[in-house]
């Protein structure tokens, strides 16, 4: 189909929720062609709930090297037009593929389409454990991955996925993406929720800040050896 999709979906010890993100890829309007789970060495029964599900979902099992590395695996085989990809935590709307097929659909010059994003706290946390999450912060533009559909091969002038980048991984690819001149853009629908649960919470934002500055550093070295433009200006492809 030249609408064709290939879902990537990694997981790492994340058995709880993996069944619910890959149903709610399942169930889009315009349903994917093939869901990519890679599973990064999971020492739960991560495998166990990909494999029941049957085609057109495959899993993928490898040694733990990290999201970079899976995500890329799944890269590698993908045989869609176009790419997608979702946390094993996560969740997206039912028409989160078809709006975004549209849009790239009704304007050829575009390479990847963005979607808001909806942050809630997963339901089986403790009342008095949920994060408090402003309203400002709830519901925002998605620039990250799970919230992206991309054509297949404007990922691919970008490159893969930088493994030395376990965190923040996105935000460097997001800055790669900017220099080589993709085109995006945001819908205004939320088409991605983002699970907020014991796991993410805390240590790992604690520990995003750091790499954060490193990968901006990165880039801003990157560029200025290439006469670019500073990196901190604009942290998103444009739109």
């Amino acid at each position: 189909r030249s609408r064709s999709v290939s879902v990537v979906i990694p997981v790492y010890n994340c058995e709880r929720y993996l069944d619910a993100a890959i149903r709610s890829a399942l169930a889009q309007t315009d349903p994917p062609d093939e869901v990519l789970v890679v599973d990064d060495g999971s020492t739960d029964g991560s495998a166990a709930v990909a494999r029941g599900f049957g085609a057109p979902v495959h899993c993928l099992s490898q040694p733990h090297t990290g999201l970079s590395a899976a995500l890329n695996r799944g890269i590698e085989l993908a045989r869609g037009a176009f790419l997608a990809f979702l946390d094993a935590d996560d969740l997206w709307v039912e028409d989160k593929l078809a709006r975004q097929l549209d849009a790239l659909a009704a304007d050829p010059t575009l390479d990847a389409v963005f979607g808001h994003v909806e942050q809630f706290a997963s339901p089986e946390l403790d009342p008095a454990a949920q994060p408090s999450v402003p309203e400002g912060v709830r519901l925002a533009p998605g620039y990250l991955e799970g919230a992206l559909l991309i054509r297949t091969e404007a990922f691919h002038r970008v490159g893969p996925f930088a493994p030395r980048w376990q965190i923040g991984n996105f935000i460097d690819w997001s800055l790669r993406a900017q220099e080589a001149g993709l085109r995006a853009t945001m819908l205004p629908e939320v088409l991605l929720r983002r699970r907020l649960h014991a796991d993410n919470l805390g240590t790992r934002e604690r520990a995003q800040r750091h790499a954060y500055a490193r990968i901006l550093k990165h880039a801003l070295d990157r560029r200025r050896s290439l006469g670019g433009v500073d990196p901190a200006t604009r942290t998103t492809p444009s739109g």
